[in-house]
């Protein structure tokens, strides 16, 4: 039988569009055997190596989506500084009150581990060294404390330190992790969830949106250029351009649009498979 490494990339809110991957390669009966994630890939790929299924990661999702007030409770206490009154008049967007690995605490399934030796999958998490201005590749050591690296989006929640490192979003170095898995397996598949919004989206972004969607654009140059240097096997770009990086509270309509996914990986992997 043929093995199937995953790489997720990141895209903020888009990338629940991963979820959807994880269940169809559930119902196939295929289990990756390495997994590499960026960001959000690296948040809903920490609880699938750890045993979670994709029907178990939707239900997680949907239900802090259903639950809006628990979720601003959760990003009260992820908050790094400041009163909560300045996090009551801003929202999501208070930038600088977010603690990425208090927010990982806050909004990571129980399932998920402190260390990666408890993963029942080898992963790799993506973050960015940001004083020595390259990539950062964690595979070992405090599994939160990676997953919060990678996703410590600039502007949006500080820093964090691992291994005596200033780490920030892996998206800044590695949106699309697929080279972090070459040679491990001999299906590489990888969920790009970076590319550009609808054709016909028009309306005007505010600050913060525009910054977030600004690093997206980054994210896709460089995707594309790694591209040049060898493609996985499998690429699979989600329908969710439409969506915001910040839209977690609309889990379901991300799902929804993602759902195509399903038959087109059923398809490229099945030819794969058999050949």
């Amino acid at each position: 039988m043929k093995t199937v490494a995953l790489a997720l990339g990141g895209g903020g809110a888009r990338g629940l569009a991963h979820i959807v991957v994880l269940e169809t390669l559930d119902e196939l009966g295929i289990r990756p055997v390495a997994i590499a994630g960026t960001s959000i890939g690296a948040l809903i790929g920490a609880p699938y190596a750890a045993g979670m299924s994709g029907a178990e990661l939707r239900k997680h999702v949907m239900a802090l989506a259903r639950d809006r007030a628990g979720v601003f409770s959760k990003l009260i206490a992820a908050r790094a500084g400041g009163s909560i009154g300045s996090l009551i008049a801003s929202g999501l967007r208070s930038a600088a009150l977010i603690d990425a690995e208090k927010f990982c605490a806050q909004f990571l399934p129980d399932r998920v581990p402190n260390d990666f030796r408890e993963l029942q999958i080898p992963l790799t998490i993506i973050a960015s060294d940001l004083y020595a201005r390259r990539e950062a590749a964690i595979s070992s050591g405090s599994l939160r404390a990676a997953i919060a690296a990678s996703m410590a989006i600039p502007g949006l929640s500080r820093p964090v330190v691992v291994d005596g490192r200033v780490m920030v979003d892996g998206g800044a170095t590695n949106p699309l992790p697929f080279d972090r898995v070459r040679g491990i397996a001999d299906i590489i598949i990888a969920v790009d969830v970076a590319g550009p919004p609808a054709a016909d989206c028009t309306d005007m972004p505010d600050t913060f949106e525009c910054y977030l969607a600004t690093i997206l654009v980054m994210a896709q140059t460089i995707i594309d250029e790694k591209m040049k240097h060898g493609a996985p096997d499998i690429v699979l770009r989600p329908n969710v351009g439409v969506f915001r990086a910040l839209d977690f509270l609309r889990a379901s309509a991300i799902l929804r649009a993602s759902e195509p996914v399903r038959a087109e990986l059923r398809e490229k992997l099945g030819t794969l498979l058999a050949a």
